[in-house]
């Protein structure tokens, strides 16, 4: 039989539930030429082996359909299943090391006990690509549950392999689908999203730190501008000083300021006017702040 015939053969469906199928499937990966749009769904693959052991990058299989198909215990070591539909299929205890699964469908797929190590996710679930370009908001939200529901997935299986990095980029997606599930303007969206924004939903400190920074900048400018008082003299903008001793003076708001954030409060520099509001903001902010960091660092490395 041809090579065409055979991919005509496996992409209407004909040989997709055969009994030999599995077998007809190795030997037609090893011709080492993409296989595309395959229908493979509700086929017996268990124990199959797509490994390429002759080449340093795997088999594709790519835009197939794989919907219930029973891939427990395969070798898929660097297969490349890019925009293929796995929805509800068994890779349980499945060796996908290395793996490709950019634009899978994956809800409802079954990870158990595979080998998840260095597979290449992609950076959304189709779903929430889908929700993102869904003109009525009934199937955006549908369309966000279902990505909710492919990320807590894929966080539980990437936290009992411990791999715990993965584990904290799926369950922030996860967290931002379900947030966009509520209403645009509540209460519980608008906290959800600032939460977000600070900390990534603990998964990102980098952001708690990049927050601080803004804070310092953002009140060592204010202070400058509105004016602080050492030993009664006025320490701010001066338009009549030289440049040289506003940038001394914008220094000194600077340190001010970050003994304010961090509430140290020294007193050799003390706060007038409004600055006396801008300071008890500041306070506000790094109490805050710096109570946050702590939570975030601690879970990030507790892992």
């Amino acid at each position: 039989m041809d090579k065409a015939v055979t991919d005509s053969q496996w992409t209407n469906g004909t040989l997709g539930q055969q009994a030999d199928a599995k077998e007809q499937l190795m030997i037609r990966a090893k011709s080492g030429e993409p296989m595309k749009n395959f229908s493979l769904s509700n086929g017996n693959y268990s124990h199959i082996n797509l490994v390429n052991r002759a080449s340093k990058t795997g088999y594709q299989l790519h835009n197939a359909d794989c919907y219930h198909s029973d891939f427990n215990h395969a070798h898929c070591f660097k297969l490349d299943f890019s925009g293929s539909s796995l929805m509800k299929a068994d890779f349980s205890h499945a060796n996908l090391h290395c793996a490709n699964l950019t634009g899978c469908n994956l809800l409802g797929t079954n990870f158990q006990g595979a080998k998840l190590e260095h597979v290449i996710w992609g950076k959304t679930a189709v779903q929430e690509q889908q929700a993102n370009k869904a003109e009525k908001l009934e199937d955006k939200i549908d369309l966000y549950q279902q990505a909710e529901e492919v990320y807590r997935n894929l966080r539980l299986v990437s936290e009992k392999q411990g791999l715990f990095e993965i584990a904290g980029n799926f369950f922030q997606r996860e967290m931002v689908m379900r947030r966009k599930q509520m209403p645009l303007l509540s209460i519980n969206r608008i906290i959800s999203k600032i939460v977000d924004m600070f900390c990534g939903y603990g998964e990102q400190p980098i952001r708690v730190v990049a927050f601080t920074w803004s804070v310092l900048i953002s009140f060592t400018l204010l202070f400058f501008l509105s004016g602080l008082s050492y030993q009664g003299q006025e320490i701010g903008y001066n338009g009549q000083a030289s440049l040289a001793q506003n940038i001394d003076e914008l220094l000194s708001c600077g340190y001010f300021s970050i003994v304010t954030f961090t509430t140290l409060g020294y007193g050799d520099i003390t706060p007038t006017g409004f600055s006396r509001v801008l300071a008890s903001v500041e306070a506000l902010f790094g109490s805050f702040t710096l109570a946050l960091f702590v939570v975030v660092f601690v879970k990030k490395m507790t892992r």
